[in-house]
């Protein structure tokens, strides 16, 4: 009984998911000119070359923001239920907290956090 349940779900997805695709296909708009083909596409003509060069520090710093803005993410609800979880969700977040330290320190390392 689960096992029709669980394919009659599985294939009811996968319909639902064709159609979806199929009618945003249809019902989309389209249009096609030739800046639509150009390097960082806006609907202004680009002046010069678009093949410039720019520092990745800002990428990577941007990165590293997100990175650790997700594990306060995380580890917020976490800190409201501490009391709950015991000893092995001490040993857990100490597992985790030491993987972002250690990616902190790599970058830091690396000078990814420098603005020069």
């Amino acid at each position: 009984m689960n096992l029709v349940l669980l394919f009659t779900m599985i294939v009811a997805s996968v319909i639902f998911v064709a159609l979806v695709m199929v009618i945003t296909r249809w019902i989309s708009p389209r249009s096609f000119n030739r800046h639509k083909g150009e390097t960082y596409e806006c609907g202004i003509p680009t002046q010069g070359s678009t093949w410039i060069h720019f520092k990745a520090g800002y990428y990577l710093f941007a990165i590293l923001f997100l990175m650790f803005d997700i594990e306060a993410v995380f580890l917020f609800p976490w800190a409201t239920i501490v009391q709950e979880l015991g000893t092995k969700a001490l040993v857990g977040v100490l597992f985790f907290l030491f993987f972002l330290i250690l990616g902190l320190a790599y970058a830091w390392r690396k000078k990814a956090l420098e603005w020069k």
